[in-house]
């Protein structure tokens, strides 16, 4: 655990020389003899973490590797606050240096003596503590990292008798319980189908019971009449190719009761690879690998299993998806992803464990409540159901006992045998993490149990700690996405939602993987969680607080002055004072995440924070931004959504490393109404400063007129742009600056009012890489441009008041998956849907057409259509008939449409059309029911799939 602070302090160490160069020469060299040090401490420090980390029998000798890493820990904390520390005293120097008063003059001489005396003193301070930790090295004998092929950690290929998933392989047929559907799913792909060796892969996370599965489809007496020779693998982290293959064709002639060839272990690798080759080549064989973790595995195995077109099969299990995709190089590949038990054969699973010794295994009612909220604890994951099972099973069937274990669960995660083994298994996932993912993966447990984690969100805040790094020629989004990925293919992250695109919108963790997480937390001092009921907090040597209670006094009481990051979940009062000190204590801080808090105003202080890379004020009550904010120049991320922040204030324009700034309130509580429903942000004269700026929504046109638009033509990096309050005098600056935003990939423009009619053909070479466009405006024309926009995947036209159908000019946009026409963005009678029009069209939006009445769509058309939503269109009051040839539609939504329509469609009601809609599986109609936005009710229409 302490080689991810150090690599991540080298990191800092190496920048710090590239950027700083011969500053401060005494103090850069006290960082590069620190930097020396290290770097040869670095290569043992694997061999370090997995002895702190092993629990047994390892004495006072285990213990004081303990002690040693902790030291190390801590010395990298110290060196990390006096770089952070140094970086600001260069650039509050820089910043300072146009003083003109003499006697400012003065007093800024001798603070900044001050400041490079007390750094150079805490550096050599640290030299000394290195090199002692250094020394203190050499008595525990650490092995260097090996570098060869196959992991220094994990279980041998011939297992342990203490390895925790060996119990995976001695459950009874009888005992398994949630798999009889991919059980059958995977004995019919391996005895059906093609006579080409195919490879099926089982991923899923650890614990989620791939290797008990899988083993119950190898011994099914199906399979093992199927094939001449089996033979199962454990894989796992250690390995070598060799001895796969050795225990391969000792496995194969066991199997067949036949003598073991001579000269196995003498044999050159070439020749063993012939051997095997040699053996399956008139065989059917079956080979099951199981706990596969590297990617190469396919290259490394390939060569040795023959193609010998007789229906061969491979079995691998794996909890990363890459893994499994990789051996599409080399086989046909059947990839199945393993899913949580569902909720009522987990019920099942944990009677048959927890209540075996009971008639009937049925658990009694006075402890069915307590047993319900322990079974979703566990989320589906047999291994969490049996482990937790078995240990109630041993405790007396009493309320008292068994809350006693449904309230201290993550204290019986470290001193109950049956539980630790879980543990164990869970934090090989986590383990098997190179450096920077194990950093983005503890982000994970600052966010309380449940929560549902919005992607961009948390990828923002990795990239304001440091955890991704830069790369040549792509942006750091990207690169933190594919961290996201990275997690998700590994089966640590839960994938919630999904947006339209197919993008991640928001995810979370398994609650026992994050019991995992929470204890590395603890274990790095990576964060400290405060819980609503904690009465008395106090913090010891921590970089980051997670707030969930007491925040107020948490800022208040702590003296930690190496906070790197600060959340607050608390839904109480925040004190102004507790703040404004907080901002005052905590100099080194760089993420400030006040999401949906109670937050009601930010203090003038904030500029003192010169490291902070990124702000998150949105959804809560704050107003007004302090003209401090101009000091943060360090600062990438400043979000203001849902706030009532109208206006900014101009040393906004000073932050030129500023990415992301979506700002906006959206007016939830009133009727809609397309151009008043959000408000935006007004900017001052100067904004052209912000050449980093990738995200810009909703900016007010209104304020600053053309002259602001023009300005825009210097944001040459935008992304994404918003911007309401257009007039129709702004059009023509307005298409030459979108010609301009080479980079742009989302596009809103909103008029100031109904009547304003935009001209926006002007536009001759638009951005290439437009994928988003939403034009809430009257339109003299469609524009000629935007049926040639070959990337744009979401499209919204409101009000634009077209008299002829748009569909036509629009049907061969090639990669369209999102259509809103809304507020009379049409505004004659009838649609039509084409064969061959909109080849990928996904989603299909219709809202306030009010001259709408008639809906065409050919047979053949939309094939790829999944949702279709109908809303408040007064004059369709009649269910279109073609609704009955969209064959793959998997949601229809009317939503304040004609009694007589929805009445038609109802079989309750007699419904005549009800055969037109009856092989959709979900039909929901949304009936208003207030004034307010969310004032309404939802009730679904009965179907062939969900009667």
């Amino acid at each position: 655990m302490a080689e991810t602070t150090v690599s991540f302090v080298l990191d800092q160490l190496y920048n710090l020389a590239i950027r700083e160069g011969t500053l401060l020469a005494g103090v850069n060299k006290d960082f590069n003899d620190i930097k020396v040090e290290l770097e040869s401490i670095q290569a043992c420090l694997k061999d370090a973490d997995t002895r702190a980390a092993d629990d047994g029998g390892g004495g006072g000798a285990n213990e004081g590797v303990k002690a040693w890493v902790k030291q190390l820990r801590e010395a990298s904390f110290r060196i990390e606050d006096v770089i952070d520390e140094y970086v600001m005293y260069l650039g509050q120097r820089i910043n300072d240096s146009g003083c003109v008063a003499s006697l400012k003059k003065v007093a800024q001489m001798i603070k900044t003596m001050k400041q490079r005396h007390r750094i150079g003193s805490e550096m050599k301070d640290i030299k000394l503590s290195i090199n002692e930790i250094k020394e203190r090295s050499l008595r525990y004998e650490f092995k260097p990292e090996n570098n060869g092929s196959g992991s220094s950690k994990g279980v041998s290929q011939n297992g342990s008798f203490s390895d925790p998933r060996m119990a995976s392989l001695f459950i009874e047929e009888a005992q398994v319980v949630g798999f009889e559907l991919p059980r059958d799913e995977l004995v019919s792909c391996l005895v059906e189908g093609t006579n080409e060796v195919m490879l099926v892969s089982v991923v899923g996370m650890g614990g989620l019971g791939k290797t008990t599965l899988s083993n119950h489809v190898f011994n099914n007496k199906v399979v093992k009449k199927h094939f001449d020779c089996r033979c199962f693998i454990t894989v796992s982290q250690s390995y070598t190719v060799r001895e796969l293959l050795i225990d391969m064709v000792k496995k194969f002639c066991k199997d067949c009761n036949e003598p073991i060839p001579k000269g196995l272990q003498t044999m050159d690798d070439k020749t063993l690879i012939a051997q095997v080759r040699q053996y399956l080549e008139s065989k059917r064989y079956l080979v099951f690998f199981d706990d596969v973790w590297k990617e190469n595995f396919s290259d490394e195995i390939q060569h040795a299993l023959i193609s010998n077109n007789k229906g061969s099969r491979i079995i691998v299990t794996t909890r990363m998806m890459h893994v499994g995709e990789y051996f599409k190089k080399s086989f046909l590949v059947h990839v199945h992803k393993l899913q949580p038990l569902s909720p009522e054969k987990s019920w099942e699973l944990f009677c048959n464990k927890a209540f075996r010794s009971r008639p009937g295994k049925q658990c009694p009612t006075e402890l069915e409540e307590l047993s319900v909220e322990i079974v979703q604890k566990c989320g589906g994951l047999p291994l969490a159901i049996v482990a937790i099972a078995g240990l109630l099973s041993t405790k007396p069937k009493t309320i008292f006992e068994w809350e006693k274990v449904c309230k201290n669960l993550s204290m019986e995660l470290d001193r109950n045998a049956h539980l630790t083994s879980l543990i164990k298994i869970l934090s090989l996932s986590y383990d098997d993490l190179p450096n920077h993912l194990k950093s983005c993966m503890l982000y994970f447990g600052i966010y309380p149990e449940d929560y549902i984690i919005n992607r961009k969100r948390i990828t923002r805040q990795w990239m304001a700690e440091g955890f991704v790094k830069d790369e040549e020629k792509r942006l750091l989004e990207e690169i933190a996405e594919d961290h996201m990925t990275q997690l998700i293919n590994r089966s640590l992250v839960q994938v919630s939602k999904v947006g339209f695109d197919g993008k991640v919108k928001t995810c979370q963790v398994h609650d026992l993987l994050r019991e995992v997480i929470i204890r590395k937390m603890k274990n790095l001092n990576f964060c400290h969680l405060i819980h609503e009921d904690d009465e008395q907090v106090t913090v010891r040597i921590t970089r980051r607080f997670s707030i969930a209670g007491n925040a107020n006094n948490v800022l208040k009481s702590s003296n930690n002055s190496g906070l790197r990051a600060i959340f607050v979940f608390d839904s109480g009062e925040l004190n102004e004072h507790c703040i404004s000190r907080a901002f005052a204590k905590f100099k080194l801080l760089k993420v400030l995440d006040f999401e949906k808090s109670m937050l009601n105003f930010v203090p003038n202080n904030l500029g003192n924070l010169f490291h902070l890379r990124y702000l998150n004020l949105s959804h809560t009550k704050v107003k007004v931004l302090p003209r401090s904010i101009g000091k943060l120049l360090n600062l990438e991320t400043l979000d203001l959504r849902q706030t009532q922040v109208h206006e900014l204030p101009i040393e906004i324009n000073n932050l030129t490393k500023l990415r992301l700034l979506p700002v906006y309130y959206r007016k939830y509580e009133g009727d809609y109404s397309m151009l008043n429903f959000t408000t935006g942000v007004q900017m001052q004269e100067g904004i052209g400063c912000l050449t980093s700026l990738q995200k810009l929504y909703f900016l007010e046109a209104d304020h600053g007129g053309i002259d602001l638009i023009e300005e825009l033509k210097k944001l040459r990096q935008l992304r994404k742009l918003g911007i309401r309050h257009v007039r129709r005098e702004y059009g023509n600056a307005l298409c030459a600056t979108i010609q301009e935003m080479k980079h742009l990939e989302s596009l809103n423009i909103t008029v100031i009012a109904e009547e304003e009619i935009l001209d926006l053909d002007f536009v001759s070479t638009p951005p290439p890489n437009l994928k988003v466009l939403n034009l809430k405006c009257k339109l003299t024309k469609l524009p000629t441009w935007i049926p040639k926009l070959k990337y744009l995947v979401k499209l919204r036209l409101g009000l634009s008041n077209f008299e002829h159908d748009p569909l036509d000019s629009l049907k061969n946009l090639p990669n369209l998956l999102r259509l809103n026409l809304w507020d009379d963005a049409f505004s004659g009678e009838s649609l039509h849907f084409q064969v061959g029009g909109f080849p990928k069209l996904k989603e299909l939006d219709l809202t306030r057409l009010n001259k709408l009445s008639s809906i065409t769509i050919e047979k053949g058309a939309l094939l790829g259509l999944d949702h279709f939503r109908l809303n408040n269109n007064p004059q369709l009051k009649v269910v279109p008939q073609d609704f009955k040839h969209l064959e793959n539609l998997q949601f229809l939504g009317f939503a304040d449409m004609p009694l007589e329509l929805v009445d038609s469609i109802d079989p309750r009601k007699g419904g005549e059309c009800h055969w037109i809609i009856k092989h959709i599986p979900l039909v929901l109609i949304r009936r208003k029911v207030g004034s307010r936005f969310h004032d309404y009710e939802l009730y679904p229409i009965p179907t062939i799939s969900n009667v």
